[in-house]
């Protein structure tokens, strides 16, 4: 069955590591039959939420900026794919700011059921990745039908395309391409 999978790169800089890795899924996924929209938080205007809760009520954020397009593409979505560096152990702010953004979904008919998180780190230790999968997964949380299915962490990657030709490049592909 053809799925509908968002594909979210959260770094802002210019061939980086993790879009690499993001790339690669959406390539696989595409590959395997799917439609894959792929989005780049790179050029992307994005407030910082106010917490005013009005998204509650109304349905909609008070700011208007880039994250309305990119929450409707999300709602929308069976797949949900998060790519991010990871800075001081944690995801991206970039991201950060996207998932409270996303909070006027929370009250909403969402169709996504499976979110992927890809992360790239200068370390090479598994715990560099823990807690952005624990942050992910606060946001996962608060949607009932959807839990996290899978993901890929490279760490040893700094500079922009040093991911070139490593092997989780094709864990990416082939996780997306198994979806």
């Amino acid at each position: 069955m053809n799925k509908k999978v968002v594909v979210i790169s959260t770094s802002i800089r210019v061939n980086s590591n993790s879009e690499a890795l993001a790339k690669s899924f959406a390539d696989g996924a595409s590959y395997a039959g799917n439609d894959v929209e792929f989005i780049t938080l790179r050029g992307k205007h994005l407030g910082f939420c106010k917490g005013c809760l009005a998204c509650q009520q109304t349905g909609n954020c008070v700011i208007k900026d880039d994250v309305t397009e990119i929450m409707d593409k999300v709602i929308d979505a069976d797949i949900v794919v998060w790519a991010t560096p990871i800075y001081y152990y944690e995801m991206s702010g970039q991201m950060k700011v996207l998932i409270d953004r996303l909070n006027p979904m929370f009250p909403k008919d969402y169709k996504f059921r499976d979110v992927y998180l890809l992360a790239t780190a200068a370390e090479t230790e598994g715990y560099a990745f823990e807690k952005a999968e624990s942050g992910l997964n606060g946001w996962i949380d608060c949607f009932d039908k959807a839990e996290l299915k899978g993901t890929v962490f490279c760490g040893g990657v700094t500079m922009g395309g040093e991911i070139k030709d490593n092997a989780k490049l094709k864990e990416a592909y082939d996780m997306g391409a198994n979806i």
